[in-house]
């Protein structure tokens, strides 16, 4: 399986991460809530996310990462730690940050990222 996949569905694995995390269990509503989509749209990515192998959803409806999401999960809820705490230690706030490492997260070359990360640990290993 392939780890080029859509911006939508890098979200959509990331907030399962994230809620799960949060909560113990994930279920569609969970994620209608976090994303502020319809539970119609979140239905639909979770049928192919499923039939593409990146969750499992039980009887009852809850929703768990396999390997294969949870890779991606993992990739790109690390960017945005990195890059929205990057963005905050240069001094932009908060909640700008956050909003704008949501959109680079996922576009930013392997390269890029180490860079950020490189510097991120750098400038956090400075301020101690």
């Amino acid at each position: 399986m392939s780890m080029n996949i859509r911006a939508s569905a890098e979200d959509y694995l990331e907030s399962i991460l994230i809620i799960g995390k949060r909560k113990g269990s994930v279920r569609s509503i969970d994620i209608a809530n976090e994303l502020g989509f319809s539970k119609p749209s979140v239905s639909v990515a979770m049928k192919n996310l499923r039939e593409n192998g990146y969750i499992n959803m039980d009887e009852g409806g809850f929703i768990t990462l396999t390997e294969s999401g949870s890779k991606i999960a993992d990739k790109i809820y690390e960017r945005h730690c990195i890059v929205s705490q990057y963005f905050v230690l240069l001094g932009v706030d908060p909640e700008t940050a956050a909003r704008d490492a949501c959109k680079i997260e996922h576009i930013l070359s392997n390269d890029s990222f180490q860079a950020i990360k490189g510097q991120y640990e750098k400038l956090k290993s400075e301020q101690k």
